[in-house]
């Protein structure tokens, strides 16, 4: 089966407020995400970097790569939770494929 969904991956912060983000704070979040998109795929966390456009401060830290299949509004409502949740600057994203086969 075709579904009109894509595939994306999000980078979920591991820090917040500059302190290790507890594990039960993350299954919440799993848990509201998986309730709006069917599911997610946690891989292990990695370190990145990105700069801050508006003031070129480097942040620096690690980041736990979530693949996630949903059409661009539910993203949209994750991207937005995510950012609330882990009180963040920015929460980066992006698309790994618009098209989505799930073959039973």
């Amino acid at each position: 089966m075709i579904t009109e969904t894509s595939l994306w991956e999000v980078l979920v912060p591991c820090m917040m407020n500059g302190h290790p983000t507890r594990t039960a704070h993350h299954k919440e979040w799993d848990k509201v995400v998986r309730k709006i998109s069917g599911g997610l795929t946690i891989a292990a966390p990695s370190k990145g970097s990105w700069e801050d456009p508006e003031t070129h401060i480097i942040h620096e830290e690690r980041v736990i790569p979530v693949k996630i299949a949903c059409d661009d509004a539910d993203i949209m409502k994750i991207l937005e939770f995510t950012k609330r949740h882990y009180n963040q600057i920015a929460i980066f994203a992006y698309k790994i494929s618009k098209r989505v086969i799930i073959y039973k």
